[in-house]
C-alpha cells in the first residue's frame, strides 16, 4: 500500500498512514484556520485542512476538486486576457 500524500501547487507532501491521525490533523487545521485573526494561526490553514481531509472524506474531495477546476478556469481566462 502506498503512503498517502497531498498534492497542491505541483508539490506532494506525505501524510501519516493512520486514517484517524489524518482526519484529526485536517480537523485541527480547519479549526485553527477559523481563528485566523490570531497570530501564527491563519486563514491559510482552512484550505490546507480541506486538502488533508480530501484524502479520506469524499465531500472534502469534491470541494477540493471544484476549487481546483475553478482556479484553473480563472487562471486560463486571465492568461487569455493579458
Amino acid at each position: 500500500m502506498r503512503k498517502p500524500r497531498a498534492s497542491f501547487g505541483g508539490r506532494h507532501v506525505p501524510l501519516p498512514r493512520s486514517r484517524i491521525l489524518r482526519i484529526s490533523l485536517g480537523i485541527a487545521l480547519v479549526a485553527g484556520g477559523l481563528v485566523g485573526f490570531l497570530p501564527v494561526l491563519g486563514f491559510w490553514m482552512v484550505p490546507l485542512g480541506v486538502i488533508v481531509l480530501s484524502v479520506d472524506i469524499p465531500a472534502a474531495r469534491r470541494l477540493r476538486r471544484r476549487a481546483a477546476v475553478w482556479w484553473e478556469r480563472r487562471r486560463r481566462a486571465w492568461r487569455q486576457n493579458s
